[in-house]
């Protein structure tokens, strides 16, 4: 953090901002809390790249960037953690007597003069960002086995004694610190969720990220009880049941972050199994571009998103990312003259300006009876969680005819399926035809690492691959037609690309996960079949016929401009 007469200094030098707006921005930033440097990079008046270049040419040091930068270990722990998390200075670089450190802190000389007494060497000062240097401290995480065998020596050394009861168990020292590990672990490595499986002799603790399963750590059968208790006292769960399953919600608080921790248990055969879902409580502002729309497909959301009433539906398979996709829809609908209110099961991520509840079926309070309350508070916009049953489905589609925009989500594997999902739940073809102005259908697959991107040419048996599960000739067109390939070009003499596998992405050449999609807008043509309870097949053609790009479509254009990896989209075709 820079002192706040610099930081005024700073940006009166730079002509970033004048004496005029500094103090109305100190005053606004005083009244909300923060500091005036998180104020304004909050309200986006500059980033902290350019912040912090100001700052070192203010200073007159070197500006050196530490985002996504690997540092040897030798390097690293030159400055102990605690040093580097305390005086915000890390050790990046050494050679011959020289020690490179990047810094928030360029007036802390008394730990710099402390550091080249202790190293004795010539320290070279850097200012980095504050998100850099988090990239770093990061990295001085022991591997999560070496943390483990620690804990596991100390479980050794205390023995069985003294425990009498599952709570003692769940406060007791060794329990806490595996929980408060792997918890600490998974949210570093930004896991979407933790599942601990009890064995015959073992518990496995796996966990899930950019959607791939893998195996962290394998505990001794005997920390099972106790981790199970350590879970259900911090989810406020009844200790002594272990033949129902219990859901509940904790909320994990540290100085770097902030996440809720939805937490699912049920009975097993070797004991209780246990699946975490982590959710940062302030979610990343999204937008349907990051999410990854085509420019096409993303101009019909947008036109069907400026509709008065009618009804949105997300579709696909459960982890597909239609949560996501709603809430950045309703993000970007949420504006002071709208009211917006959504029924959830359950609520992921709160957003301000819109009343968001919970279904409760416990007491009744499901989502058709929540829908049936909306309609009598007369929102413009409403958001179903998941249209599950006839009842539900009734009072969605019968608000979205009288005056409401209604988004939700609904479980079919593409777009067009959604409609015969409809008429099969009983509702009357007219209702569907008049209402349902848009249906997405997506999956999530994973980003190729643009840390260590190479291009290359599939070989015969991953065209073969290709073959089988997708119509080729029909891919090339759609890649002539977006411009993707030449006239006489096949797949088999396009670059794609994929990751080589570094230490950014954990060797697996993936780091994070974009959505492909398929958007069908209900047109007359389409109307005109939903009223005639045309069968799926006639359904599909008319949607191609309209120009829909399908989702392995979308997926292979993706593929082919670096995204993602052919690899992986045969993996998703083939869940």
């Amino acid at each position: 953090m820079l002192n706040q007469k610099d930081l005024i200094e700073i940006l009166k030098t730079n002509k970033i901002l004048d004496e005029k707006q500094l103090k109305s921005l100190a005053t606004k930033a005083a009244t909300s809390g923060k500091s005036l440097e998180d104020f304004i990079i909050d309200q986006k008046m500059i980033t902290p790249q350019l912040l912090y270049e100001s700052a070192a040419a203010y200073y007159r040091l070197p500006f050196y960037d530490l985002k996504n930068k690997s540092i040897r270990q030798d390097i690293l722990l030159l400055i102990p953690k605690t040093a580097a998390k305390t005086h915000q200075t890390v050790a990046f670089d050494s050679a011959g007597t020289e020690l490179k450190i990047a810094t928030l802190d360029p007036s802390d000389l008394e730990f710099f003069d402390f550091l080249a007494k202790k190293t004795q060497l010539d320290l070279k000062l850097h200012l980095t960002t504050p998100d850099g240097l988090g990239d770093v401290l990061k990295q001085y995480h022991k591997s999560i086995t070496a943390e483990f065998e620690d804990i596991n020596v100390e479980m050794a050394q205390k023995g069985a004694s003294g425990v009498e009861s599952l709570k003692d168990l769940a406060h007791d020292l060794p329990i806490v610190k595996i929980v408060d590990t792997f918890l600490d672990y998974a949210i570093a490595e930004k896991a979407s969720d933790i599942h601990i499986e009890s064995g015959e002799q073992d518990v496995t603790i796996r966990f899930r990220v950019d959607g791939i399963l893998k195996k962290v750590m394998t505990l001794p059968k005997s920390t099972h009880d106790g981790i199970i208790a350590r879970l259900k006292i911090l989810s406020n769960l009844k200790l002594d049941e272990h033949r129902l399953p219990q859901d509940g919600r904790f909320k994990i608080k540290s100085k770097d972050y902030q996440v809720s921790c939805r937490i699912s248990l049920i009975p097993t055969f070797d004991g209780e199994k246990a699946v975490m879902r982590l959710l940062p409580d302030q979610a990343k502002q999204l937008t349907l571009e990051n999410l990854g729309f085509q420019p096409k497909p993303l101009e019909i959301v947008q036109r069907a998103m400026t509709r008065p009433h009618g009804m949105i539906l997300v579709t696909g398979p459960t982890g597909s990312g239609k949560t996501t996709t709603l809430y950045t829809m309703i993000n970007i609908l949420n504006k002071p003259e709208v009211n917006i209110s959504t029924i959830e099961d359950p609520i992921e991520y709160r957003m301000p300006g819109v009343n968001q509840s919970q279904v409760q079926p416990k007491i009744g309070f499901t989502f058709a009876t929540g829908l049936r309350a909306f309609l009598r508070q007369d929102p413009n916009i409403i958001m179903v969680g998941e249209i599950r049953d006839l009842e539900t489905a009734d009072i969605a589609i019968n608000a979205a005819m009288t005056g409401h925009l209604v988004l939700s989500t609904l479980h079919t594997n593409d777009a067009v399926t959604a409609i015969p999902r409809l008429i099969d739940m009983n509702i009357p073809t007219f209702l569907i035809a008049s209402t349902l102005n848009l249906i997405i259908a997506q999956r999530l697959v994973r980003k190729v690492c643009r840390n260590c991107l190479e291009s290359y040419n599939p070989d015969q048996k991953m065209i073969s691959e290709m073959e089988k599960s997708f119509d080729i000739p029909r891919l090339e067109k759609i890649l002539i037609e977006q411009g993707q390939l030449g006239p006489t070009q096949t797949l088999k003499n396009v670059l794609f690309y994929r990751g080589k596998g570094c230490s950014q992405c954990g060797q697996t050449g993936y780091k994070g996960r974009v959505g492909i999609y398929e958007v069908l807008e209900n047109d007359e043509k389409l109307s005109k079949l939903i009223l005639a309870k045309a069968d799926r097949g006639d359904l599909e053609r008319a949607a191609l016929e309209s120009g829909m790009m399908t989702m392995f479509q979308d997926a292979f254009l993706k593929a082919k401009n670096g995204v993602t990896t052919i690899e992986e989209i045969l993996r998703v075709a083939k869940e």
